[in-house]
């Protein structure tokens, strides 16, 4: 598994498991799979949660959740242009962990629609 975060055009920080699609031993493209955008905010004291991580470089908290990029699909591999990513980078530690629970998390439960 290859996690990391893509800075998206559209403003958007995207975790994945992101792989190279290529094309003639060209880039063309991204596959992402099980992506979520990542949202934080700084936390003050009445607000800490347990989804807290310390900022390396300001020392300050942040409350870290992630959310579902395209939510109204059942795919789990999605497709992304190139041109579409300003850059690719790996996460801190403590969002990796967050993100491999939330996934791991997922892959334990049935979807309520089977039989």
């Amino acid at each position: 598994m290859s996690i990391k975060i893509a800075l998206l055009k559209s403003g958007e920080s995207v975790i994945a498991d992101i792989k190279e699609l290529l094309h003639e031993e060209q880039v063309c493209g991204y596959l992402f799979k099980s992506p979520y955008v990542v949202n934080y905010a700084p936390t003050y004291g009445f607000l800490q949660e347990e989804t807290e991580t310390d900022s390396e470089d300001e020392g300050e908290k942040m409350n870290i959740t992630f959310s579902s990029w395209i939510p109204f699909t059942m795919d789990k591999e999605m497709p992304v242009r190139y041109d579409w990513l300003v850059t690719v980078v790996t996460p801190v530690k403590q969002i990796q962990e967050l993100y491999e629970e939330l996934i791991n998390g997922q892959n334990d439960q049935t979807d309520s629609t089977d039989e």
